[in-house]
């Protein structure tokens, strides 16, 4: 039908539905009427649960014989937002009573006619809280249907008050997601939903019938887009002008259209004629009709054929988000290409190319003149290869060589030259989450000549989806996770065609989108993309379709320009495996005709097939084609397009090194806070990725990195940040800026490929890529030529423990710790290697095993943001930590101490190569370096250790522990150790005593208002007590007699993060990390409002402390080290407050109980150090407040968080006048007070720890004191 014929129709409907009963026009003043009386009958519902008397009451007064069946329109009020302690199982108003015409705050029921039945519909979202929907349904006679419900996300369902369904999920709207008998008595039934929403979108499904409704409408509208329509209409108008001529008639028949739709709605019951349902359906068949008229009129779609790939609904020769090509099956598709034109549901589709043998074709490309496409399909050698077919369907022909027996090739792309990248499981690489099961695909060159090829990817997974962006440069999909998680690493990378420039391009540290397929960039836009994405499991590659400005942003939802549908609602980054299994309709395959129109395949709903839709930002859905029985994908238009500018080679093909030029290693986030000058230089090493059938999470070391490593050595930054080197090309290089003492100051979770001759350079430490170029500036390392890398104590090699660590142990430490029972009964870890340990049965060896508990490292999947500066340095582990405080008087040489940090700093790996875990199968480890050989790959044995000279290891000795060091003077008399009195008059006192003294001057308690939030203080009294321990470590000797002059106020929990937000809303203490694999988040929560802030560096914590000082017009401080240990101990001398080290300190400290092994998930070893023993609860750090107060009021002081204090780590004997309570004093801030992390003897009120001011640490956080001219004073008339 023309536009006219249709216009025609519009306005015929309009008249018929403007007929009454009697054959009259429904005045619009009657209609009025109607609809008030209608809604005022409707006003006063009866609540859920009514009284059995109001239930008889109202059967009563019901008419006894409904005419017919009725179910009403749906009522809708909320979100109702969810305040803090509310939840899913909060009863909101409508559960208490259901009245239309009563308001609830701001919030009011709205009837909403076009909510149609077997559709989901969207609510509002972006609200954490219950929306409530409501509707009549009345019954001639009692009867019972079965009901189908969707919703995101819990749903409860009531029928006359009565609870049928109660779940409280977290997932999208979908249909069929619960199914409910509904036992329907005669007259009225009252049905109530809650549809509770956690986050991000929200919507609900019902139906009464098991299949969906075939064309659904259009989520979020619950019936005809008038407005989706109208602006794609008016754009096109616009934008094309006479080229689009029949704008004005579309515009007009739309306006009746809406006109029509409204008031048929309006008439309700009272209308006469076809039933409102019938009259709302015809009208949006007619709405549906002029929308397809309209937007298959646009002129983008100048083309006479569209391509597309037809295949059988049975076998949709979809894969799995992890796998690639060659882990589908070759054969068992019903499947061609085909050609539809012209390119309308009526038009005919033809077949073009049809395989043999039901053979699978797809991966179509066209090229650029419109003559020729290349596919994918099983070719020689039983294995995928790419060819290449006439636009017509003819002279089909292979282009990839094929002669390997074990290699597939696939997934091409032209480029502007002439030349060919496909995808190519010639890196003999296996995917490391499946063991290696599937086989890796990476990206590859091929020549003109049909025969030359090159390796551009050398990653650890693969790479996917090959396209040419405008540029010239080639976008992908690249999946890796270098102890990150997998679930969520797809991101998009770019590169030039030759392999140099490789980039993010969107999505680094990002965890939504978990999946990017499919990506192609938008014709006539520099940034912008469409992709499609997906989750992990569930879906496979299909998903939401997104489109991408990586200008705007390359962080999660940062570069989101919409989704589609969506039109004008925000994206959120959701964070989950299944990402988009509920979500519809689902795409693939998008090809953008501009920024506005896209052609995709399309699933509507779960009933719906593949088909091909015209969908634009408007969110119009226009269906283009439909063939019954089977899927349509990958639509392409046939029409040539202008080639991308050819970028030209910069490999040097005959170069084995490349050059990698650092700006400035402050630059960017990485390094954020880190004063200039810490860096000293960068620690250059590879990743060694696993062969087939091998791979995994927990083979190389435990709950460490998921690869291989090789150390390549260190080179040199230079004062103002900046580097220059050589790195080996086509060589995965990782890089870790490292400080002073050669521990890194932050980590690298991926990895930079150099091609062979090629000049890289960065910005700066996880600069963001929209940083732009480096700057054109003179630096140190231009003035001088490039470096190369310092061999680390030898030659480039494989990292292994037993070869680069065990030397150390058996040095310093088999000497004691042999694993030998002593004469007291205990036995000491054995740190003896693993030849010196007979028929030792572990894992790895009874060294690595007993070792590794004590280092701290990100593992296998760390948190995938970008961790703080710091988050990982080796002074967060308790072994260095030990080593430093002076255990037994080990002392480490330089080479000692570099090794172990070195190992700590890798993730602490065990193995150095794939063979000593186990052999590997087949031929593997020669295929990869013989394929590696003949693509241009590294020309070196990674399996392979260089001959080096055996190692003589002499055992030292542990040096004789030092004596205290002497006291400073103090006049008139010398500090006297507290060894020599550990009591005095007045100390130690109990708990009542500590009662008192704080009561003596009241009030022993103040709060303060901080601005909505509280903060409570408690009055620690003046007075002296014995500071440190004589049976502690070396740092808490010798003890000393120490004085608190004046009284002070003391924060009597740790400040919060609500505290901490109103001086910086932008903090965030984010996540602990878990371990193991198959994480499906961040891991913990640290975050919470009640919980204490934690990643606050000293300096920060100082600044709150000011902060709140302006604020209150008193001093408020951190607490000295004096003042923290005097309220900690409370008047005990004993190690913790509570008593000894081996209490049960479940009631009163957050500490390293059997929960924290909750950390170590699946089957990693339960090996945090822990006592077993006890269960306090918490997992990590706690809401404040929960355990059992010290005598003196204060929570927390042990456990739970380590605290600042305001004193800078010096040697005891403690003096309050020697400069360490300066706030202006450089050197490294003391921490107490022990965290969930550490077990009891490491939370003693005198254990001290230390870290740099600007350091942000995962399990520290502060409290404060509020002062009035306090001192504290080092007593020198002790034992008086």
């Amino acid at each position: 039908m023309g536009v006219r014929g249709k216009l025609g129709s519009v306005f015929a409907l309009l008249a018929f539905f403007a007929v009454s009963t009697t054959g009259a026009p429904l005045a619009p003043v009657k209609a009025a009427a109607a609809a008030r009386e209608a809604a005022k009958a409707a006003a006063s519902v009866s609540p859920p649960s009514p009284a059995p008397a109001d239930k008889a009451a109202a059967k009563a007064a019901a008419p006894k014989k409904p005419g017919r069946t009725t179910w009403g329109p749906w009522n809708v009020i909320g979100p109702f937002p969810a305040k803090e302690g509310q939840n899913f199982d909060t009863a909101f108003p409508p559960e208490q009573e259901i009245n239309l015409g009563k308001t609830c705050g701001d919030l009011k029921w709205v009837q909403q006619p076009n909510l149609i039945d077997g559709v989901p519909h969207e609510l509002k979202g972006g609200v954490t809280g219950a929306t409530y929907l409501y509707r009549k349904v009345t019954m001639p006679d009692a009867t019972s249907v079965n009901a189908y419900f969707g919703s995101d996300d819990g749903l409860a369902v009531w029928l006359n008050g009565r609870k049928l369904i109660s779940k409280n999920v977290a997932r999208g709207v979908a249909p069929n997601s619960d199914t409910a008998r509904l036992d329907l008595g005669e007259g009225d039934n009252h049905l109530l939903l809650k549809v509770y929403n956690t986050g991000g979108g929200h919507g609900f499904y019902f139906s009464t019938k098991p299949k969906p409704l075939a064309q659904a409408p259009l989520p979020g509208s619950g019936g005809p887009n008038f407005t989706a329509l109208r602006l794609a209409i008016t754009d096109l108008r616009d934008t094309f002008g006479a080229k689009y001529p029949e704008a004005a008639e579309y515009l007009a028949g739309l306006e009746a259209l809406e006109k029509a739709y409204e008031e048929a709605g309006e008439a309700g019951d009272k209308a006469a004629g076809a039933a409102p349902s019938e009259r709302l359906k015809a009208l949006a068949d007619e709405f549906a009709a002029l929308q397809r008229e309209a937007l298959l009129a646009n002129p983008l779609l100048d083309f006479d054929k569209l391509i597309l790939v037809k295949r059988g609904a049975g076998n949709l020769g979809l894969l799995n988000n992890w796998k690639g090509n060659s882990s589908l099956k070759p054969t068992g598709y019903d499947n061609e290409i085909a050609a539809l034109s012209p390119v309308r549901p009526d038009g005919d589709l033809k077949t073009l190319y049809r395989p043999e043998n039901t053979e699978f074709v797809g991966d179509l490309e066209l090229h650029w003149n419109a003559d020729r496409l290349l596919l994918s399909k099983p070719g020689t050698q039983n294995r995928w290869q790419v060819f290449e077919v006439r636009a017509d369907g003819t002279g089909l022909r292979q282009v990839t060589p094929g002669d390997q027996p074990d290699v597939d090739n696939y997934d091409a792309c032209y480029l502007p030259d002439g030349r060919i990248i496909f995808c190519s499981t010639a890196c003999y690489l296996g995917v490391p989450c499946v063991g290696g099961g599937d086989h890796v695909g990476s990206l590859y060159l091929l020549e003109r000549d049909g025969r030359t090829i090159r390796q551009l990817t050398f990653d650890q997974d693969h790479s996917w989806c090959p396209t040419v962006l405008a540029s010239g440069r080639v976008l992908y999909t690249r999946w890796e996770y270098s102890d990150t998680p997998h679930y969520f690493s797809r991101l998009l990378f770019e590169m030039n065609p030759d392999g140099t420039a490789q980039f993010e391009y969107y999505g680094s540290n990002s965890y939504w989108p978990n999946s990017t397929f499919y990506a192609r960039p938008i014709p006539g836009h520099p940034s912008k993309a469409a992709a499609v994405i997906s989750g992990h499991h569930g879906e496979p590659r299909a998903g939401e379709l997104i489109i991408f400005d990586s200008a705007r942003g390359r962080h999660e939802a940062a570069g989101v320009v919409q989704r589609i549908p969506g039109c004008g609602k925000p994206v959120p980054a959701t964070i989950a495996d299944g990402l988009v299994n509920n979500s519809w309709p689902k795409f693939l395959h998008p090809w953008p005709l501009s920024e506005k129109h896209f052609l995709v395949s399309c699933k509507m709903n779960p009933a719906a097939p593949w088909a091909v839709y015209l969908v634009d930002v408007f969110d119009n859905m226009v269906l283009v084609r439909e063939e019954k029985g089977y899927a349509l994908f990958e639509p392409i238009p046939l029409r040539k397009t202008p080639a991308p500018p050819v970028v030209p080679d910069r490999v040097r093909p005959d170069s084995k090194t490349a050059t990698v030029y650092l700006v400035d290693v402050y630059a960017g986030n990485g390094l954020k806070g880190v004063p200039r000058g810490t860096v000293r230089k960068l620690r250059v090493y590879t990743n060694h990725f696993a062969y087939r059938g091998m791979g995994g999470h927990i083979n190389i070391g435990c709950d460490g990195p998921w690869d291989a490593k090789r150390i390549l050595g260190t080179v040199p930054v230079h004062e103002d940040g900046s580097a220059m080197f050589r790195v080996p090309a086509n060589v995965p290089i990782v890089v870790q800026p490292l400080d002073a003492e050669g521990k890194a100051v932050q980590v690298m979770r991926s990895w930079y490929t150099a091609m062979p001759g090629e000049f890289a350079s960065c910005v700066g430490c996880h600069e963001p890529q929209t940083s732009g170029p480096p700057p054109a500036r003179q630096t140190a390392a231009t003035g001088r030529p490039p470096v190369e890398i310092e061999p680390w104590y030898g030659p480039e090699r494989p990292f292994s423990f037993e070869r680069e660590v065990q030397p150390v142990l058996d040095r310093f430490c088999a000497g004691c710790h042999d694993g030998q029972a002593r004469p007291d009964g205990k036995t000491p870890a054995d740190l003896r290697g693993k030849a010196a340990v007979q028929n030792y049965k572990g894992r790895w060896s009874a060294a690595y095993e007993a070792l590794h508990p004590f280092v701290r490292r990100p593992g296998p999947e760390s948190d995938y943001h970008l961790p703080v500066p710091y988050e990982w340095h080796a002074d967060t582990s308790e072994l260095v930590q030990m080593l430093k405080k002076g255990h037994y008087g080990v002392r480490l040489g330089a080479e000692g101490w570099d090794r172990l940090v070195t190992w700590i700093d890798l993730n602490v790996p065990y193995h150095g190569t794939w063979s000593e875990y186990r052999a590997i199968a087949g031929a593997g480890r020669e295929r990869r370096l013989a394929l590696a050989k003949l693509y241009g790959g590294p020309d070196f044995d990674p399996e392979s250790y260089p001959a080096m000279p055996a190692v003589r290891v002499a055992p030292v000795a542990p040096a004789p522990q030092a004596a205290p060091a002497a006291a400073p003077a103090l006049a008139p008399a010398p500090q006297q150790p507290a060894a020599a009195a550990a009591a005095f008059a007045g100390w130690p006192f109990d708990a009542a005593e500590a009662r008192a003294r704080q009561a003596a001057a009241a009030p022993a308690a103040r709060t303060l208002d901080l601005g909505g939030v509280k903060m409570d203080l408690v009055r620690i009294p003046a007075g002296e007590f014995v500071m440190g321990d004589p049976a502690g470590c070396d740092d808490e000797r010798p003890a000393a007699r120490v004085a608190v002059a004046r009284a002070f106020w003391m924060g009597k929990f740790e400040v919060t993060n609500e505290q901490y937000a109103l001086f910086d809303p932008a903090h965030d203490s984010a996540y602990i990390s878990v371990f193991n694999k198959d994480q499906g988040n961040r891991g913990e929560i640290a975050n919470n409002p009640r919980q204490p802030a934690i990643r606050v560096s000293w300096n920060e914590a100082l600044a709150f402390c000011r902060w709140l000082s302006q604020k209150l017009g008193e001093k408020v401080a951190l607490p000295t080290e004096a003042q923290w240990e005097y309220a900690c101990r409370a008047g005990t001398a004993t190690p913790l407050s509570f008593g000894a080290c081996d209490a049960d300190f479940g009631k009163f400290a957050n500490l390293a109980d059997k929960r924290v092994t909750e950390l170590c998930r699946r089957d990693s070893p339960k090996w945090i150090p822990c006592v077993m023993q006890v269960s306090d609860t918490a997992v990590i750090s706690d809401n404040v407040g929960k355990f059992t107060p010290n005598a003196w009021g204060l929570y927390d002081m042990h456990g739970n968080v380590w605290e600042w204090t305001r004193s800078e780590y010096r040697p005891y004997p403690y003096r309050a006048d020697d400069g360490r309570e300066s706030e202006a004093a450089a050197g490294r801030r003391v921490v107490r007070g022990g965290s969930w992390w550490d077990r009891p003897a490491r939370a003693r009120s005198g254990y001290r720890l230390s870290y740099l001011p600007w350091q942000a640490v995962y399990n520290v956080g502060f409290r404060v004191v509020v002062e009035s001219d306090a001192r504290v004073i080092a007593r020198a008339d002790v034992g008086k």
